[in-house]
């Protein structure tokens, strides 16, 4: 039987879904320093580096319908994919990501306002290339670090990824206090204890 594609749940829907009560457990795949910025109230940040490196260790606390959220639905994709390769087929995706949920003026937790991950690569990769070019005209071999990132961000729009964004998000600045896979899964199996004797 073949994989069904991912799936996508729109904002309001899934607003109707926890307004309701049903049994959905909200997956914040963006770095801690992006979650801790705004996020939406009840989520759990599972930051998708550590989601990959612990993905089966996850999977066993992912009981109930999983939407991924990151900032547009990129990060959320390569989640999906992460998930769906360890046999977890209950995901979905939170269409258009936090960009759709905030503009629909849902609900979120707000706190210390950080650069998304994405502005501080496009930072960087700027820096970089202004900073090689004019450096160029003193030490004219630095316009291959411009053509280097330029390369770099050809393929990262080609393949999909992005390593100097992997390379972000191990920073101090956008890692967070328990952004460990033990604190995470712990604070899922708790939750998991709170919703079973609920009902």
């Amino acid at each position: 039987m073949p994989e069904s594609p991912a799936a996508t749940v729109d904002p309001g829907s899934l607003r109707e879904s926890i307004d309701s009560g049903k049994n959905v457990r909200i997956i914040d795949v963006r770095t801690p320093g992006e979650f801790e910025s705004v996020h939406i109230p009840g989520a759990y940040n599972v930051p998708l580096d550590l989601l990959r490196e612990h993905r089966d260790e996850f999977c066993a606390h992912f009981d109930e319908n999983v939407v991924l959220v990151c900032r547009s639905g990129q990060r959320a994709g390569q989640a999906e994919e992460t998930l769906r390769a360890a046999g977890l087929f209950n995901v979905h995706i939170l269409d258009g990501g936090m960009l759709a949920w905030e503009a629909a003026g849902l609900p979120v937790n707000r706190g210390a306002e950080r650069w998304d991950l994405e502005r501080q690569v496009r930072l960087v990769a700027g820096s970089l290339v202004l900073g090689s070019i004019l450096g160029s005209i003193a030490v004219p071999k630095l316009k291959w670090l411009a053509a280097g990132i330029g390369g770099g961000l050809t393929f990262a729009a080609l393949s999909d990824t992005c390593a100097m964004g992997m390379l972000l998000s191990k920073l101090p600045y956008n890692r967070g206090a328990s952004c460990d896979a033990p604190s995470i899964v712990a604070h899922l199996v708790e939750s998991n204890t709170e919703r079973t004797e609920r009902n």
